[in-house]
């Protein structure tokens, strides 16, 4: 289910959203993975629905439906969410983070601190400019850090080569196939048809609107510094990890966890990167809305 919705923004483009749960609810700002798309705040409807919480999920500039930003910074972010909030009247909120969308979610805490109640980071990307080692990182990631530093022509030439692959739809069939190459966890928590296309349909969507550019301009906010300190972030954050997260090993997720003044970290045994937010979000959600 995707009924999108439209903010028209102060710079003349429009960020496209979607809402889950229940509307009268707990508000939760749910930023998605990457790459990925609002459809992906699906995967939290379920336990929304239970908890009596809102889910506002939204593209971020570029992915999908929503406006492609040049020159894009990752401390542009809070000012837009400041102009989303605001539009929908919601005063304070949680935040809940799902892999790429974790540095969104420090911003977001670094700079509207008296807006934020809580942030959950799940399975979330770890500043890749700050690590001296990069062995905890998925191969990809690390291939792509050192074409984006080294070779650049060559990455931006292959995001377009795969971008009309990934976004047919019969793409979710091509990675069924590869499902095999997962971690366990995460290749057992796919065999939920439901959660399966939730995921994979979120990626094949990202690549639509602004394509292979709007994914581009999101993957660079990762490889760049993010232009603030994790040691800054104040706001309570609930950091959960898959001990057999192949993406981002528990190990930089330990390193990240120690930065943040105020964070409770949870290391869940036998959990990776996709099947720790599937199996367990019920349970992250009560805990980001325990407080109030």
């Amino acid at each position: 289910m995707d009924d999108c919705k439209f903010l028209s923004l102060k710079n003349g483009g429009r960020l496209a959203f979607a809402e889950y749960g229940c509307a009268d609810g707990e508000p939760v700002f749910f930023f998605h993975g990457w790459p990925s798309s609002r459809t992906m705040g699906e995967l939290a409807d379920a336990a929304a629905r239970e908890l009596n919480v809102r889910i506002i999920s939204a593209d971020r500039p570029g992915i999908c439906d929503s406006t492609f930003q040049p020159d894009r910074q990752l401390l542009d972010w809070p000012d837009l969410l400041q102009q989303f909030a605001d539009h929908l009247s919601i005063g304070r909120f949680h935040v809940l983070a799902i892999s790429g969308g974790a540095p969104y979610a420090y911003v977001t805490g670094l700079k509207m601190p008296e807006r934020v109640g809580r942030v959950a980071v799940v399975s979330g990307a770890v500043p890749f400019a700050d690590l001296s080692d990069h062995s905890g990182l998925l191969p990809l990631y690390r291939w792509m850090m050192w074409s984006y530093w080294n070779q650049p022509r060559l990455l931006r030439a292959s995001f377009y080569l795969v971008r009309p692959i990934i976004s047919w739809r019969t793409s979710l069939r091509i990675a069924r196939s590869f499902l095999h190459t997962l971690p366990r966890p995460d290749a057992e928590a796919f065999r939920d048809d439901a959660a399966f296309n939730v995921c994979f349909e979120s990626q094949r969507r990202a690549w639509l609107g602004s394509g292979a550019d709007g994914v581009m301009a999101d993957a660079e906010i990762y490889g760049r510094p993010w232009g603030f300190r994790l040691e800054d972030v104040d706001v309570p954050v609930r950091l959960w990890h898959g001990k057999q997260d192949r993406a981002f090993s528990f190990r930089v997720a330990e390193e990240t966890a120690k930065r943040l003044p105020d964070c409770v970290a949870r290391y869940v045994d036998n959990e990776g990167h996709f099947s720790l937010p599937i199996r367990h979000m019920r349970e992250i959600l009560a805990d980001l809305i325990a407080a109030g």
